[in-house]
């Protein structure tokens, strides 16, 4: 570029060029519209019958996998400055299993747990302004959030949920036209967004009016969330940023249970790309936390380790178009140990191998 120095900005897509000229560039990332195993509106002749037990034995399997190396992380963490997250993780995570306020899958450990009244919590949230009047609700994939993804489509709302650990790509959007009475329930677990799910890229152009985010904890009075400590949901919050999808104004809510709300969730070490909560729903209460943590904006590559850049395709081919684009090397962060992830979809065709 010349003699032209480029720096970075605070914004991570946002570079000034000196001498002072500013400019916001946009990168589009083409990505295919279709994966081979969600094919399923061609021809039967043309591609295998999907295999639900398949794709779902391998699901469960690898969330095992993923739980187990995330339990070795966290009876490993006394010298990690985030070891606090894993104290009041833990702390919930028993309690709910021993007051059995935990349901399946169980046990919750090392997951966003699935709660009794965790219907009742859907309702409330169903009850919501911000949910009555949007159009595109995202909701994460996790148990005790089904009910809220089958509210989303039985009001005629355009359902978009991400992929498992974004294994398989990125987003996928569903729409109550794209389904039967008889398939509406089955498209609100992981196998139906498979099935019925058209998966997109970080080109599409959407409007997202509502996030919803599972919780293992979450401070009422601060909206200061914890997650189960993958860092999956603050990164589809930085692409949805990066897309255009969402902005400082769109509302985040989460559904809990009551007894998953703490006040020990301490503010100053949370980390930049730490997701706050707008809304809390549980059984029995909405709560409007009036949160003044800021909300991450966008994808913060200096905190994005190269493990977890490797286990994800999208983020890497997104890294090397912004490299290519502005001709300079984004910043990576530190090593880690991750849960195994797996290339699947692309790859399974009736439950087979390619």
């Amino acid at each position: 570029m010349d003699s032209t120095r480029l720096l970075r900005s605070s914004h991570p897509f946002t570079f000034t060029l000196s001498p002072p000229i500013t400019k916001t560039r946009h990168y589009s990332l083409s990505l295919p519209s279709r994966k081979l195993f969600f094919m399923l509106k061609s021809s039967a002749n043309d591609v295998a019958p999907f295999d639900d037990a398949a794709y779902e034995a391998e699901r469960l399997s690898l969330d095992a996998k993923a739980r187990q190396t995330m339990a070795e992380e966290a009876s490993n963490v006394t010298e990690d400055p985030k070891a606090w997250k894993w104290v009041i993780r833990k702390r919930i995570w028993d309690m709910m299993e021993a007051r059995n306020i935990a349901q399946n899958p169980r046990p919750v450990h090392h997951r966003i747990p699935n709660f009794v009244g965790a219907s009742a919590a859907a309702d409330k949230l169903g009850g919501l302004e911000a949910f009555r009047v949007g159009n595109c609700v995202k909701v994460n994939p996790d148990s005790p959030q089904k009910q809220v993804r089958f509210l989303t489509l039985s009001d005629g709302k355009k359902l978009l949920t991400p992929q498992p650990r974004l294994r398989t790509g990125f987003f996928s959007v569903l729409e109550s036209e794209m389904l039967t009475p008889g398939t509406m329930k089955e498209a609100c677990t992981s196998v139906g967004v498979a099935k019925h799910g058209r998966p997109i890229g970080l080109d599409e152009k959407i409007k997202v009016d509502l996030i919803v985010i599972g919780s293992v904890a979450v401070d009422p009075r601060t909206g200061a969330r914890l997650g189960k400590g993958e860092g999956f949901a603050e990164l589809e919050y930085g692409m949805l940023r990066y897309m255009g999808a969402i902005d400082d104004s769109t509302p985040v809510v989460t559904t809990v249970h009551d007894s998953q709300l703490v006040d020990d969730i301490p503010i100053e070490k949370l980390l930049v790309h730490d997701v706050p909560v707008d809304i809390i729903c549980t059984p029995t209460q909405v709560i409007f936390t009036n949160t003044s943590i800021p909300k991450p904006q966008g994808i913060y590559w200096d905190k994005l380790s190269p493990e977890k850049l490797g286990q994800i395709k999208i983020l890497r081919e997104l890294k090397r178009r912004i490299e290519r684009e502005t001709g300079q090397k984004l910043p990576c962060g530190p090593s880690e140990k991750l849960p195994p992830t797996a290339r699947r979809g692309a790859n399974l065709v009736g439950g087979k191998r390619k």
